[in-house]
């Protein structure tokens, strides 16, 4: 399949039936190809997820659309976010461009170009019919499972922050608590280096104003139609998230009750 085949695809899933989950790219070169075609007709990037399964593994990303962002606290329609998995997770806002170059960035440059770090969390909705049975590349392509990103407010010295002892408190109404410590993928700025070097360059490099998440630190938690979720994060204020139906489902029609 070609490459604007499958982004066709997963853009008409968006509205439609779902991807099969038979139906994969060819490698991770394609992947990240039709991440860029979607992306395309997405509008602009406003930020970008970016994770490992572990702090050895190699990192992955994806473009998150302007348009799926978000400042807490955030209502969204559970009838448009159905899969409505959350994961609590930390992202770095930057006020300075790190366009590609011949020269690879180091950790001190990566640091400098950033100005903010908030708590946030992200909402998987998948294009896939069943992403949890996907493959890798699939998922990728994809996007990673994005949905949206919700932002909180900015941590305070966050660059005296010990984030290895840093806790997480994640709570869903009607669902389960998480807790733990540290991302799973380790050093975050390794992830950010990996992505000004590599993953974003076919986007022309990160740039000032977006936003960088960097992988789940509770994984990912089903919540229910109408709730709400709450991230709490060491000496962070805590972001919050409520799913609820459309309001006019959850409004009577005055006319007809009248009749």
């Amino acid at each position: 399949m070609t490459d604007e085949d499958f982004a066709r695809l997963l853009l008409d899933a968006r509205r439609g039936p779902p991807v099969p989950d038979s139906i994969a790219p060819a490698d991770e070169a394609q992947a990240y190809r039709i991440q860029a075609l979607v992306s395309a007709e997405l509008g602009p990037i406003g930020g970008w997820k970016v994770g490992a399964p572990g702090p050895s593994a190699p990192p992955n990303c994806a473009p998150l659309p302007a348009s799926a962002l978000f400042h807490a606290p955030k209502t969204l329609d559970s009838t448009v976010f159905t899969q409505r998995e959350v994961e609590s997770e930390i992202c770095f806002r930057f006020a300075a461009d790190l366009p590609p170059r011949r020269l690879r960035y180091e950790a001190p440059e990566v640091i400098a170009a950033i100005s903010t770090c908030q708590p946030g969390i992200e909402i998987l909705q998948s294009r896939l019919a069943n992403p949890d049975q996907a493959s890798a590349l699939a998922l990728l392509a994809d996007s990673i499972q994005t949905g949206a990103f919700i932002w909180g407010e900015p941590i305070a010295h966050w660059q005296t922050v010990d984030f290895a002892s840093m806790r997480i408190r994640q709570t869903i109404e009607g669902g389960p608590t998480k807790e733990s410590v540290g991302n799973p993928a380790g050093d975050m700025i390794r992830l950010m280096l990996w992505l000004a070097n590599t993953g974003a360059v076919w986007a022309g490099g990160i740039k000032a104003g977006q936003i960088v998440t960097c992988g789940s630190w509770t994984g990912k938690t089903k919540a229910p139609a109408t709730s709400e979720a709450v991230a709490a994060f060491t000496d962070a204020s805590p972001v919050v998230l409520r799913f609820a139906k459309p309001l006019t489902e959850a409004v009577p029609n005055a006319a007809t009750d009248r009749q």
